[in-house]
């Protein structure tokens, strides 16, 4: 004997993607405008639509894209997969 059959697997419903926080994407931000001054808060309340305020020389000499490129870059792999709309401010010191 093979003693009683298993219990079928239940299928995992599919977590979503970790939610951000906004400390962590303020620390994101911290991180890479380390010369700047960061403000971030969550525009809805449920962790995927965050507003963003960024201040830093690295902007001097930049078009607004190119400023927002570098803050979508600085959020790396989060703005694929935890935030689904940010709006940033960017400015000079």
């Amino acid at each position: 004997g093979t003693g009683p059959a298993a219990p079928p697997e239940t299928p995992q419903p599919r977590v979503p993607a970790m939610l951000m926080t906004v400390e962590e994407l303020k620390r994101l931000l911290q991180e890479r405008f380390s010369d700047g001054e960061v403000d971030v808060w969550d525009l809805t309340g449920t962790s995927d639509h965050f507003g963003v305020d960024v201040t830093s020389k690295e902007f001097e000499g930049l078009s607004l894209i190119q400023q927002h490129k570098l803050v979508h870059e600085a959020c790396g792999e989060a703005l694929t997969t935890s935030i689904h709309a940010l709006q940033i401010k960017t400015r000079t010191p």
